[in-house]
């Protein structure tokens, strides 16, 4: 059955475990595209309109469903360089998972072993996703699809059509316009 402790542990994965899973392996991509001389490294996580912009990270209002590494060029113009990058998110969850259940294993994190436990699902959920070449729903190209129109083709695909920059999409100029209509009849009151 369902019960208090189950709702408490689908909260605690949704709200908790799948942002931090996203964010090491969005850190993949960073610790990766560092060694490789990236230029503007860009990384958006989430979707819909802009809460927040701090130097290369664009965080959205729904935070932990998506996510987009983006570069302008790099250093180091090779296949390896290139596939090495979008590879980083799939090695540094996997990293994660392995050490983590080492650690359960052996006896060190077994006070939270359902929180652990959890964590390596959504780690090891991000290294399948990832791994398998496709096409995501919003019409973008997975790592895997990435690494492997690289390696088979030679082709990067992994330009990002979304604008980076404020106010530039329509869904960032309706929320805009929103904010403002409310600020209005706030105002008016």
């Amino acid at each position: 059955m369902f019960g208090l402790s189950d709702l408490i542990g689908v909260v605690i994965s949704a709200f908790i475990i799948l942002p931090i899973v996203v964010f090491l392996r969005e850190a993949g991509y960073l610790i990766v595209s560092g060694i490789f001389g990236v230029k503007n490294p860009r990384l958006t996580i989430g979707t819909g309109p802009r809460v927040l912009r701090i130097g290369i990270f664009d965080v959205r209002k729904y935070y932990h469903l998506y996510s987009w590494f983006s570069y302008d060029s790099i250093k180091k113009h090779s296949k390896f360089a290139y596939v090495c990058i979008y590879a980083g998110p799939i090695f540094v969850n996997l990293f994660l998972a392995l050490l983590i259940n080492a650690l359960l294993v052996n006896g060190f994190l077994s006070a939270y072993h359902n929180f652990w436990q959890r964590f390596i699902f959504y780690a090891v959920y991000y290294i399948l996703l990832d791994s398998f070449p496709m096409i995501t729903f919003n019409g973008m190209p997975n790592n895997g699809m990435i690494i492997y129109e690289m390696i088979r083709y030679g082709k990067r695909i992994d330009h990002n059509k979304e604008p980076f920059l404020p106010a530039t999409s329509k869904i960032e100029e309706q929320y805009q316009q929103e904010i403002e209509q409310s600020k209005k009849r706030r105002g008016k009151k």
